[in-house]
C-alpha cells in the first residue's frame, strides 16, 4: 500500500485493540456513556457475523487512522432492510482531507450489492459541522429525535 494513500478496507480481528481504543476515543469526543465490556462484546458479535453489518478501518499506509460501523436494520418505511452509519470516527491528524465521504461510499457499495436502498444516520445535536457535511453529502433532515430506554 502506498504509505501517503487513504483506504477503507474492512476491519477484520486483527483489529479490535486498535478499534476499541478509537471506540473510546469516538465516545469520549461525543459526549457518549462508554461500557468497555458491552463495547467491545458489540464489535466482536459484528466481526464474527457480517450478518449484522460491517466495519470498515481507514488506513494510511500500515496505521490505523479511523473507522466506520454500518448495521444493518429492518424498517417497514424503508421496505425492508436499511443500513445505519452507527459510528465513525477519523483521528484528528488525520481529519480534513474528506475520507469520510470515500468510507460513506464505500459502505453505499456495499449495500447496493445486498439489495439495500436506503442509509441512514445520527449525528448528534452539538455536531453541527457533521450535520451539514451530511446534508451536502445527499442526507435529508428527518426532523426526528432518537429517543433510547436501556433494557439491561
Amino acid at each position: 500500500m502506498d504509505e501517503d494513500r487513504f483506504e477503507w478496507i474492512p476491519a477484520v480481528r486483527g483489529d479490535l485493540t486498535d478499534l476499541l481504543l478509537m471506540l473510546r476515543a469516538f465516545y469520549q469526543e461525543e459526549q457518549l456513556e462508554h461500557d468497555e465490556g458491552r463495547t467491545a462484546s458489540a464489535v466482536e458479535d459484528l466481526l464474527g457475523n457480517p450478518s449484522l453489518g460491517g466495519i470498515w478501518m481507514l488506513r494510511k499506509g500500515d496505521t490505523n487512522a479511523g473507522y466506520l460501523i454500518a448495521i444493518i436494520g429492518f424498517g417497514v418505511e424503508f421496505g425492508g432492510r436499511y443500513v445505519l452509519l452507527d459510528e465513525l470516527f477519523i483521528r484528528p491528524e488525520f481529519r480534513g482531507h474528506g475520507q469520510w465521504r470515500l468510507g460513506f461510499a464505500e459502505v453505499e457499495r456495499w449495500a447496493a450489492a445486498a439489495g439495500i436502498g436506503a442509509l441512514r444516520l445520527e449525528v448528534n445535536h452539538h455536531n453541527s459541522k457533521a450535520k451539514n457535511l451530511y446534508l451536502g453529502y445527499g442526507f435529508t433532515d428527518d426532523q426526528r429525535s432518537i429517543l433510547t430506554k436501556w433494557l439491561t
